[in-house]
């Protein structure tokens, strides 16, 4: 594995063509080992139709959906006879706990520990889910964004973290609306296929 910090390859165009904008790009050590700090290229994209026609339709200038992908490498690399078996427990351990920590960041409450999945990504790797569960008082809408987040964690090509969250309701229902655009009628289940679907296409 490089020394050198790479983004990983997430399906950019996918992104773009539904409503999906990169909001920030960074490199920063994410968590340390006993012989070697763990630094995290990460891309984070917002979906930016929905916080736009939400804020057309109400005013509310919100953050309804976010979806991010890390890669990962080791300062200094992996001894020879580390191999990634090895490491990913502690890599998913602390990927899990970032992404908790990342929630109560934003402002949400009540992060609870969901149930695990297991899928095959696009390149073939397979990756283990976690689920999380969080809530956010809304004032300004008299409402509680409920929302579900999974961070799935893998070795492929090097490490690599992807995840995201969505809300547990149509956002036009959560924002109390009676004839809502269809941009905010979307279901949880159209959600959570799409931010998998994402998860799975992260090289």
């Amino acid at each position: 594995m490089s020394d050198d910090a790479s983004f990983p390859d997430v399906p950019a165009d996918r992104l773009r063509d539904e409503g999906w904008e990169l909001t920030d790009e960074s490199v920063e050590t994410v968590f340390k080992l006993p012989t070697a700090s763990v630094v995290g290229a990460t891309e984070l994209y917002d979906d930016v139709r929905t916080r736009e026609a939400a804020a057309a339709a109400t005013g509310i200038d919100n953050q309804w959906r976010f979806f991010f992908a890390t890669a990962l490498t080791f300062r200094p690399p992996l001894a020879p006879g580390i191999g990634p078996a090895m490491i990913l427990p502690t890599v998913r351990s602390e990927a899990n706990s970032t992404f908790a920590d990342e929630l109560r960041g934003r402002g949400f409450e009540d992060v609870d520990r969901g149930r695990r999945e297991r899928v095959r990504t696009d390149s073939g790797d397979r990756a283990r889910l976690r689920e999380y569960t969080a809530s956010m008082p809304l004032p300004e809408a008299d409402a509680t964004l409920s929302i579900t987040g999974w961070v799935g964690v893998w070795h492929g090509d090097g490490f690599r973290i992807a995840a995201g969250a969505y809300p547990n309701e149509a956002v036009g229902e959560t924002l109390g609306l009676s004839d809502p655009p269809d941009r905010l009628r979307r279901q949880p289940r159209e959600y959570r296929d799409e931010l998998l679907s994402l998860i799975r296409a992260v090289e």
